[in-house]
C-alpha cells in the first residue's frame, strides 16, 4: 500500500517526514525496544534539521545509512557529514564503511550489522527516478544475494548501497521528494512504472511525502 501526503511548502514537507518517522521510533521502541532506520542522503537538509528536533527516542535508536559515496572521512560529499552534523550527539550512526580497500568485504560486513527488518527506510528521488544508490542501467540493480553492494561511477562517485532485499523488507517506507524537477520522477513512481529503480521498491507499506510542486496530476 503507498499512500500520498502533499503539503503546500518543501519545508513543511520536511517537517511533515521527520514527523511520521519519529512516531514510527515512538512505537518500535514501546513494542521492540529499538528503533532500526536507515537513512538517505541528497541534499534535503531541512528533513535532517527537523528529525534531529524530534522527540525520538535516540538511546534505543540505531541509524543506517542508506547508501553513502566512496569518499575520504569528512569529504562534504558523503552522506555521514551531513548525517553527524544535523542529529544528536547521543544518536547511533553506524556509518558505511568506504574508506577501504576492498569495497565488497566492507559492504558484506555491513551487512551483517543491518536488522532482519528496519523498521523504516527514508529514502529521496532523483530526477531520473533512481534512488538510494540503485540508479538507471546500474548492474546492483538486479543483484538480489546481497544486502549491500558497491555501485559503478555515477555523478562523480562509485557508491555503497542497500539493496532491493532489504529496502523490500522494511515495515515503512518513507519516499521524501520535492520541487517541480521531481515531478515527473513521481509521476512515474505513481504509476509504478519499473522504468526507473525506484518504482522497484516493493515494502508492502509506503508513504511518500512531497509538496504539491513535485506532486503528480491526481494526487494531493
Amino acid at each position: 500500500m503507498t499512500r500520498w501526503k502533499v503539503l503546500p511548502t518543501p519545508e513543511e514537507a520536511a517537517l511533515t517526514a521527520a514527523a511520521i518517522i519519529a512516531e514510527c521510533a515512538q512505537q518500535a521502541v514501546q513494542d521492540r525496544g529499538r528503533f532500526q532506520v536507515a537513512l538517505s542522503g541528497g541534499s534535503n537538509g531541512a528533513f535532517l534539521a527537523a528529525l534531529g528536533h524530534e522527540a525520538i527516542p535516540w538511546d534505543s535508536t540505531v541509524v543506517h545509512q542508506v547508501d553513502e559515496r566512496i569518499a575520504p572521512a569528512g569529504d562534504p560529499a558523503r552522506n555521514l557529514t551531513a548525517l553527524l552534523a544535523a542529529l544528536p550527539d547521543d544518536a547511533e550512526v553506524r556509518a558505511m564503511p568506504v574508506e577501504g580497500a576492498d569495497l565488497q568485504a566492507a559492504a558484506d560486513l555491513y551487512a551483517e550489522g543491518l536488522p532482519d527488518g528496519l523498521d523504516v527506510v527514508q529514502l529521496g528521488l532523483g530526477d531520473d527516478g533512481h534512488t538510494a544508490s540503485l540508479v538507471p542501467g546500474e548492474a546492483v540493480l538486479d543483484i538480489i544475494d546481497r544486502e549491500v553492494a558497491v555501485t559503478g561511477l555515477y555523478r562523480g562517485h562509485r557508491r555503497m548501497t542497500l539493496t532491493y532485499p532489504v529496502l523490500d523488507r522494511a515495515r515503512l517506507v518513507v519516499w521524501l521528494a520535492t520541487g517541480p524537477a521531481k515531478s515527473d520522477a513521481l509521476r512515474r513512481l505513481l504509476a509504478r512504472d519499473e522504468a526507473i529503480p525506484a518504482a522497484r521498491v516493493r515494502a508492502a507499506d509506503q508513504v511518500v511525502v512531497c509538496d504539491v510542486a513535485a506532486a503528480p496530476e491526481g494526487v494531493g
